[in-house]
């Protein structure tokens, strides 16, 4: 087995999860003015991958270009891993791919903990990724254990590149939040995932 061989809701026993739908799960969070030039390639990139209308396609127009001027306002200092290996947990089937992980360490070629945000793209039903992404959200919380490296809560995204759907992973709860927001909102997708991964890390002193 592995991330994508698990579905929802049967992983939540599987895992001893309890699930919490809520309406606005990031009611007040401010939202973050794209850098320069995002919202008009998005334009062409987002036409496109919608043309194509494959998963690889929406990773690539839609879901990376707003991931990598996330990772750029942090000026590399978190890491951003696209279609990384991720062995959270093998004893656990905790294995697998990631479309898209972000870490709170600098950015590295391997995945270095913590882990925070963990992504699946789906190329239409959200619904259908839920299960593999909280999977992978299991495992990022087992693989900042191991490596003392706790980070609480974890989050989650499933997107299909035009809508996008978080979660959270805190203890053994799991939040859905039942607000898709679409790519035209990207201003309010930027607010959140700066919500979820933090202040910048600030560099080690020499």
């Amino acid at each position: 087995m592995a991330f994508r061989d698990f579905h929802y809701p049967e992983l939540l026993e599987t895992f001893g999860l309890t699930a919490e739908p809520v309406t606005d799960l990031f009611e007040g969070v401010v939202s973050v003015a794209p850098p320069p030039g995002l919202v008009e390639s998005l334009a062409a990139t987002s036409r496109l991958a919608a043309i194509v209308n494959t998963e690889k396609a929406r990773s690539e127009g839609m879901i990376a270009p707003v991931l990598f001027a996330l990772w750029w306002r942090y000026h590399a200092r978190i890491g951003l891993y696209s279609g990384a290996e991720f062995d959270a947990d093998p004893d656990a089937n905790l294995t697998g791919y990631c479309d898209f992980l972000i870490s709170r360490s600098p950015q590295q070629p391997y995945v270095t903990p913590p882990a925070v945000v963990i992504f699946e793209a789906k190329k239409e039903n959200i619904n259908d990724g839920l299960g593999q992404c909280i999977a992978g959200m299991v495992g990022a919380q087992r693989f900042n254990r191991r490596h003392n490296a706790l980070a609480d809560p974890i989050y989650g995204c499933v997107t299909t590149g035009t809508a996008w759907k978080f979660l959270q992973l805190s203890g053994t709860t799991v939040t859905i939040d039942l607000t898709e927001y679409t790519l035209p909102q990207v201003d309010h997708i930027l607010g959140i995932l700066v919500y979820m991964v933090g202040p910048i890390p600030q560099p080690a002193a020499a």
